[in-house]
């Protein structure tokens, strides 16, 4: 099982489809923000609505009931939205989208949802059966039906299997779509609950089979057993026919530890080799690595910024995040390398590490991800934003060459599907204008051919993508990729729509999302997507240029982005709207803070917005490795320059903006959301703002809750971008 496919962070890809003063040159850090656009802060005054913090308080679900009415009667009414809201159900519910495939003994299995199936089903088929043009399908667990069944809303959030078969698997249930969630041992052979199986209650929590009779499990136990963020700390081992109260401790963190994601996994290779890992998540991207050996667990002397993330014949493979010189070595292994531990060395001496090198970056070259098959490495990376993916292997020197795979230019590998009972996979492609498509290969030969593709759901005749780049404040390159008509005008006239994340080593690649294509693209719209610093487009450097401190950079290469555009005369300011969520929301809420001039139309979705607090919120606490904390005064003074919550003023004039969030997110939380919307009714300033109940940190719990947010975004934005009539198209 690779990690980098499993750690929860807090991003919303495409939300709606798709979150001591340091001197420098002679200047402080907070200085540089104050000149680069962030405002320093005021006294700090008593926050009037700390009362919205109680989520499901009555006297804040009366206002947020009153908000999402007011929102309704503007939004739900316009001409537009009914149509909009139709189109986008049409394209989410569309038959002819790509089922995407998972191997689980020898079979295709897929998890699929339509308008007869709103929360879906998991399925399966035979690999032959599946690459025909009409497969025929077995279903194998009803989540609509287990709804009905236990009278609750679930939302089925994947499962964690016995490998290699990943048959025997606990199923995760979450109510509304929150990060909770319900865990219950299923066969999905047979597509039943084990009697009297594996039943771990609701909470944050992950359990991973150790064998058919064993899981391994992080949860919470009691007090002192979860972090401050509310993430497990402690991992026991429980084995079948025990109480669960009887499960035996075999570590135990402590509660400052505040990482996130998964704490405990076994990995289990195509030769049946396994591994028990835990991992202390001691910050954001902080950890220790353990291996669990009969006597206890054991320290791996690898820095806090590498992961053990999968397992290849034998050899545990890491991702480094900084550089690393071993004890008792004089060789430096540099960031953003992935690195081999033969696991036999390991299990003598944890000490003396002796890593081998199976990819290195360059200058332009860097890893994104990667996963196994039986005896290969699939590995993605990134150059200049374009995808690369190549086929690892390892010699009997111990070295290792790799096989480059076709995949075209401006396209992203969205998916994979990788088997360990062989070697063969299947590659998802994707880009802009690309709708999805599966190859089918072997990685032992290296083959890879066109198997499936997905039938257009938009009208993507007569658009192109570019990238380009433009400039920062400190002369960084920001390069960006525009989605436009062929004939586009460069007169400025051109409703456009910028998306950015800039942070958590998060990388913005090429992605299809057919509902932009048919609400947006198709009426003459133009969307652009920008690769600016916090993420990791270009290695762990171009992430760690914008931490903390730093963070003013994030903000300032994508004013950049929307400043190039209108140079460019793509846009112009009265039709240039922008639009992220998570922590793509909280950069919304900062440049509509501090360029409230430049943006026409803002999209705040599932957004962090009141930096000062955002630690006590919901899952903030683990995040103060990227953020900082309110705790260092260096750092609180920065997070007050730049809160959007804080740096909201009355006498300022701000374009109208949209702001999303739902009940049910239980990692960000609306919280901020909510705060930031009732200040600016205070100050009498325009705005809407919606919440809906399900969705968790997302856009809704099913296509029908997910096309109403589509909805409701693309009438704003072309009410605000398009003009009354809402077709830049049409009117050329």
């Amino acid at each position: 099982m690779n990690r980098s496919f499993t750690q929860a962070g807090i991003r919303v890809v495409a939300f709606a489809a798709i979150i001591a003063v340091t001197v420098v040159g002679g200047h402080s850090l907070l200085a540089h923000a104050q000149q680069s656009g962030a405002q320093p802060s005021s006294v700090e005054q008593p926050d009037k609505y700390k009362w919205l913090e109680d989520v499901h308080g009555e006297k804040p679900m009366a206002w947020v009931k009153a908000e999402d009415a007011r929102t309704a009667a503007v939004l739900e009414k316009n001409p537009n939205f009914a149509q909009l809201d139709a189109e986008a159900l049409k394209v989410l519910d569309s038959p002819d989208r790509l089922p995407a495939p998972s191997f689980r003994g020898g079979m295709i299995y897929n998890t699929w949802h339509d308008a007869d199936h709103l929360r879906g089903i998991v399925r399966r088929t035979t690999v032959a059966d599946y690459l025909t043009a009409d497969p025929k399908w077995e279903t194998v667990l009803d989540y609509d039906a287990l709804s009905k069944t236990d009278k609750q809303s679930w939302v089925g959030h994947g499962f964690s299997c016995l490998e290699p078969e990943n048959l025997i698997c606990m199923t995760s249930l979450s109510a509304g779509g929150e990060d909770a969630d319900t865990l219950r041992e299923i066969d999905l052979s047979t597509g039943k609950f084990v009697p009297n199986g594996f039943q771990l209650a609701r909470g944050k929590q992950n359990a991973s089979f150790i064998d058919k009779d064993t899981l391994l499990i992080g949860r919470d136990w009691g007090p002192g057993t979860v972090s401050e963020a509310g993430y497990p700390i402690t991992v026991r081992i429980w084995k079948r026919g025990e109480p669960l109260d009887s499960a035996k401790e075999v570590f135990r963190g402590d509660v400052k530890d505040n990482g996130y994601g998964d704490g405990a996994y076994v990995l289990r290779d195509g030769q049946g080799n396994q591994a028990i890992i835990i991992q202390r998540n001691l910050t954001t991207f902080e950890s220790e690595s353990y291996l669990l050996l009969p006597d206890g667990p054991k320290k791996l002397a690898l820095p806090k910024k590498a992961n053990v993330q999968d397992m290849l014949n034998g050899q545990l493979l890491v991702k480094l995040e900084e550089d690393w010189t071993p004890e008792g070595s004089t060789t430096k292994y540099v960031q953003g390398s992935v690195l081999a531990l033969d696991m036999d060395a390991v299990r003598k001496d944890q000490t003396k590490l002796v890593p081998t090198v199976v990819f290195a970056p360059t200058a332009r070259e860097f890893e994104e991800w990667f996963t196994t098959t039986k005896n290969h490495v699939l590995m993605a990376t990134l150059e200049n934003v374009q995808q690369r993916v190549y086929v690892y292997s390892v010699g009997a020197d111990g070295k290792w060459t790799r096989t480059k795979l076709p995949v075209p230019e401006n396209v992203s590998v969205d998916s994979v599907a990788a088997n360990r009972l062989d070697d063969r996979l299947f590659l998802g492609i994707a880009g802009f204008l690309t709708p999805p498509s599966l190859s089918f290969g072997d990685a032992s030969k290296g083959t890879l051919a066109p198997a499936k593709s997905q039938k257009p759901q938009f009208d993507a005749s007569g658009k192109v993508v570019e990238q380009l780049e433009a400039t920062s404040k400190d002369g960084t390159k920001i390069p960006y990729f525009v989605v436009h008509p062929k004939n586009m005008k460069y007169d400025g006239s051109n409703p456009t729509l910028l998306n950015a994340y800039g942070g958590f080593l998060s990388s913005s690649t090429p992605f299809y999302w057919p509902v932009m294509g048919k609400l947006w693209l198709e009426k003459g719209g133009v969307f652009v997507l920008a690769n600016i610093r916090g993420g990791g487009e270009f290695g762990p450097a171009w992430h760690e240029a914008g931490l903390k401190t730093h963070r003013q950079r994030i903000y300032d290469d994508f004013y950049a982005v929307g400043q190039d555009l209108v140079a460019r005369k793509i846009t112009s300011t009265p039709k240039l709207g922008i639009l992220g969520g998570s922590n793509g929301g909280l950069l919304m809420g900062v440049e509509f803070t501090q360029h409230p001039e430049m943006w026409n139309a803002v999209v705040i979705q599932v957004p962090l917005l009141d930096m000062l607090s955002y630690e006590h919120l919901s899952a903030g606490a683990s995040w103060v490795g990227e953020y900082g904390s309110v705790s260092v005064p260096e750092e609180r003074a920065f997070l007050a320059s730049i809160s959007p919550y804080n740096q909201l003023k009355a006498d300022v004039k701000y374009p109208e903006p949209l702001i999303q969030t739902t009940t049910a997110d239980d990692r960000v939380g609306p919280v901020h959301a909510r705060k930031f919307a009732a200040k600016m009714g205070e100050f009498n300033k325009p705005f809407f703002f919606d919440e809906i109940t399900e969705g968790g940190h997302g856009a809704g719990a099913d296509n029908k809750q997910l096309a109403r947010t589509e909805a409701e975004t693309f009438t704003y934005l072309m009410m605000k971008l398009m003009g009354a009539g809402g077709d830049a198209a049409a009117a050329q």
